[in-house]
Order: C-alpha cells, then structure tokens, then sequence
C-alpha cells in the first residue's frame, strides 16, 4: 500500500485534480461503516460563494473516497451560541471528522474538541490548533493582488474599491494586496473601503456598492459571501472582481473575474488521513501554488497586454520570485512599515491590522 503524506496528497489533488489524486495510490481500507464526516457552513448554500466552495469540496471529498464517507452538514450558522451547540450534536451524532468553516466558529470549535478528545476537526479560517483541532486556510492576497494589476489598468477614474465582511487579519491582508497590485500599474490609483461587519448580508452589501459608485469607484471588489457588488457593478456600470467562485453570470458585462478559492485538497487530505490512522494537527496557509487560491476566466474586455502582465505576475508569484509583501510598504499615514526589499513575514500577515498607503478605512 502506497502511503502519502498530506501535504503529498495535496499536490497530487492540486496537480490534477481527484482522479488524478486517487488515481494509482491505494486508499486505506475502511472498517465497514462509512466514515460519518459533519460540516458546520457560517451561510446558507447558494450558488456561487464561499459556503458553495466549501460546499464543492465535500462533494469532491465524497467523490473522492466512493461509498466510503457519509458527510452532515449544518448551514446558516452564524452564531457563536448556534455553533457550539450544533458541533457538539454532531460529535453525538457519532462524526469523527468535523469541519468548521468560519473564524467566527474559533471558540465554539475548541470548546467542542475538548469534550471529544476522539474527534478529528478541520478549522477553516482558525488561527489556533489543540491536539484535535488543526487549521487551515488560504492566501487571499495572491489572488487580490492579481485582481489589483487588472483593477489599477482598468480603472479610469483611479478610485478603485473594497467591500469586506469584518476587518480580521486575512481579509485585511487581501484588501492590501489589491491595493499593492493596482499601485503597481497605477501610482495614483486609491481605495476606498467598506466593512459590512457581517458575513453574510446582501441588503448592507448592497447599499455599500452602490455608496462606492456614487463615490467614484469605477472598480470594485467584494470579499463578501454573496454576488451583490457584482450585481450592483452590472446595474450602474461600474467593473467588478468577485470572490470565492466564478462570478460572471451575475454580471456578464462588467465582471472583469473573480478570485477563486477551491478547498478540495484539504477536504480530501484530511479524509485521507482519517482513513489511515495518521491525522495530526497542523496549520496549512496555501495559496497559487496549491491551487487552493485561483483566478476566473478574464473578461474579454481587458486587453491582452494586461492579461498577459497578470499572467506573469501569476507565475512569478507561484514560482517565488514576486511576493505581493516586497517593500516599500507605507501604511495609510504615510508611516515606513515595510523596508525596500523586505518581505512582511507569516506570521505578521496573519496579524495584519493596518491598511497601506492609498487607502481609507481602519484609521
């Protein structure tokens, strides 16, 4: 029997894709009761966004391991008090490996783990591992930057925008990186910035893009759980960049793309050391090169010259030689936070809580 490690197994999924994954490995055989896997969604399932990404990796985990995982998933559960209680019900319920799917899930998943010392849990957007409980998560910035080379070439006003749900390191990290991107085309582009303080609320989303537009944004994007700002973007003419699935169905004029997250690998690695006996807590921050973070198809508006430029931004990204973090950094008060040549460490991204120079918010 062919043994992987983890990280193995996720770059043969990230390569090429499930059937190539499961493709030649021996799974490791099950007792005879399928493996009961819970997922706790912070949403309801829609069409596109991220509870739907997270929504594709189950059933690309199910796929992955035929008759071989029984999968319950809770959605909509966006309350502290709502989570603990739904995590405890499936550890009753007899789930060995249980998903959380928010950061705002961080307490009520270890509270859950403590009592389940047996139970397995995947913590999505988490920043603290137990025994039990490991994290995992993705580097946004690379797809936000890569959204701000086409939004700073795109924009003509040079007022681009960000609607984010709360002002958490991850999502501020990616509101930075879009504004690094468009300043790397676009010297006198700005940002203005918009925090929903939700995760999930179409109506405020709504009224923030349409603020945004009345307020000379002729780019903007969302990092939001719903189509809204690209919806909005199709109605009064204004670009749009989406977030978590493709979302140029909701605005085939004005959609430019979307960045992608896609956390099949993570779902099946994780089943995979399940099935094996070797599940271990750890924390994984993966990225272009995991395919993990993705780029949609580019609106056939933006011309070649700039597709290509992203495109090579793209690969200089996977292959190391570009970091989206590479100073000079100022932040919004003209403060020196990054030194010319010098990387902002890991372990500081995933603390950020300072927007760069150019943009509003926060401050």
């Amino acid at each position: 029997m062919t043994k992987l490690t983890r990280r193995d197994f996720i770059k043969q999924v990230s390569a090429g894709g499930i059937a190539m994954a499961t493709s030649g490995i021996a799974i490791p055989t099950m007792a005879q009761e399928a493996l009961k896997v819970g997922i706790v969604y912070v949403s309801p399932v829609a069409e596109v966004g991220w509870t739907r990404s997270h929504d594709l990796a189950r059933q690309a985990m199910e796929a992955a391991f035929p008759g071989k995982i029984k999968t319950s998933v809770v959605a909509n559960v966006a309350q502290m008090t709502d989570a603990e209680r739904v995590f405890r019900d499936l550890v009753r319920q007899g789930n060995k490996l249980i998903f959380g799917t928010s950061f705002s899930q961080q307490t009520p998943i270890h509270k859950a783990a403590q009592t389940a010392p047996s139970v397995f849990f995947e913590h999505c957007s988490g920043i603290r591992q137990a025994k039990n409980v490991g994290t995992f998560e993705a580097r946004y910035y690379e797809g936000t930057y890569l959204s701000g080379v086409v939004a700073g070439k795109m924009s003509k006003s040079n007022t681009i925008a960000f609607i984010g749900g709360f002002p958490v390191p991850d999502v501020v990290g990616a509101a930075n990186a879009l504004m690094l991107g468009a300043r790397s085309v676009n010297p006198k582009v700005v940002c203005k910035t918009i925090w929903l303080n939700s995760w999930y609320d179409p109506g405020r989303e709504r009224d923030a893009a349409k603020t945004l537009v009345a307020q000379g944004a002729d780019v903007i994007v969302s990092m939001t759980d719903t189509p809204t700002t690209v919806q909005v973007g199709e109605e009064l003419n204004a670009w749009t960049i989406g977030y978590a699935s493709d979302m140029s169905k909701y605005g085939p004029k004005k959609h430019l793309t979307s960045f992608l997250v896609d956390w099949s690998s993570h779902y099946i690695a994780a089943a995979n050391d399940v099935f094996a006996g070797k599940w271990t807590s750890r924390h994984q921050w993966d990225g272009l090169k995991a395919g993990v973070v993705k780029m949609a198809p580019y609106n056939p508006a933006i011309p070649q010259d700039v597709i290509a430029l992203v495109n090579e931004r793209q690969q200089a990204i996977t292959n190391g030689s570009l970091h989206p973090f590479t100073g000079p950094i100022s932040d919004q008060t003209g403060k020196l936070r990054v030194p010319k040549g010098s990387v902002i460490p890991d372990a500081e991204l995933k603390a950020i809580n300072w927007l760069v120079e150019g943009m509003t918010g926060l401050g």
